[in-house]
């Protein structure tokens, strides 16, 4: 605000001296709110979008079996919880999560919407499909049915089938690493799903592994993505999500100090 303050000031002062500074500042102050004020309904605008897309989406995935069960129907519930969602929020995510178990629901369609008003940013769309992959496998256990769907979903949204199987890696992770039995998962298994999760070869060198898990870590960063438009009530998920990339890369560098 201040720096617009300044800025007009300054040209209107080159134009015409002292009053022309007033006039210019003025001008620069109005400028500064009208631009703020539609930088934010755009994000604004952007996230109901996004609560209305994920519930619509997931309501559709939920019954990608032929049924919505009352397990499924309870985590949408919890979803509702976990994102902190209000009265006015958890109404229109319950709306949109029965219009997508729907018979006439357009999956595609859904997606398309979803993807112009993201902007198709990258870790925007990984975002959504994690949403999803989350709600189907509250259990640690994706179905056929589910994956087939997921794969369709990343499909619609311009990401590679790859990027389920490396949410799905996270998911086992997740899920076992909080698990007493979490020990009878072997070694092998573990650092074949950290490098799902960091989409890397077990052949990429050091420095490819590197990379790859700086560019996740800073794509995925919670504040960056809250600057893009993701809700606040989603960055306990954003930050779980920087978590997971962060302890697959500590096995694989691990497993590889042991090796050499």
């Amino acid at each position: 605000m201040l720096f617009a303050l300044i800025f007009g000031g300054l040209i209107g002062y080159a134009f015409g001296k002292f009053p022309g500074f007033l006039i210019g500042a003025a001008i620069g102050a109005f400028l500064f709110n009208h631009l703020k004020g539609r930088l934010l309904g755009k994000l604004q605008s952007i996230q109901a979008g996004f609560v209305e897309s994920v519930f619509a989406v997931m309501g559709a995935l939920c019954k990608a079996d032929g049924v919505v069960s009352r397990d499924e129907i309870q985590v949408a519930e919890a979803m509702f919880v976990r994102f902190r969602l209000n009265d006015t929020q958890k109404a229109k995510a319950k709306a949109a999560f029965n219009r997508g178990k729907s018979p006439d629901f357009d999956l595609d369609a859904e997606l398309a919407r979803f993807l112009q008003m993201s902007g198709r940013q990258p870790a925007f769309l990984q975002m959504f499909l994690q949403v999803q992959v989350s709600a189907v496998a509250a259990d640690g256990v994706v179905h056929p049915a589910e994956h087939a769907m997921l794969v369709r979903i990343a499909r619609g949204l311009g990401l590679p089938e790859s990027q389920v199987d490396q949410l799905e890696a996270m998911l086992r992770g997740t899920h076992q690493g909080g698990q007493a039995g979490a020990g009878q998962r072997t070694t092998g298994q573990q650092i074949n799903d950290a490098y799902q999760v960091l989409g890397v070869s077990p052949s990429a060198s050091d420095e490819e592994l590197k990379k790859a898990y700086r560019k996740l870590m800073s794509e995925n960063h919670p504040d960056k993505l809250a600057g893009k438009g993701l809700p606040e009530s989603m960055r306990e998920m954003a930050e779980e999500r920087t978590r997971e990339i962060s302890h697959a890369y500590d096995v694989i560098k691990e497993a590889r100090k042991k090796a050499s």
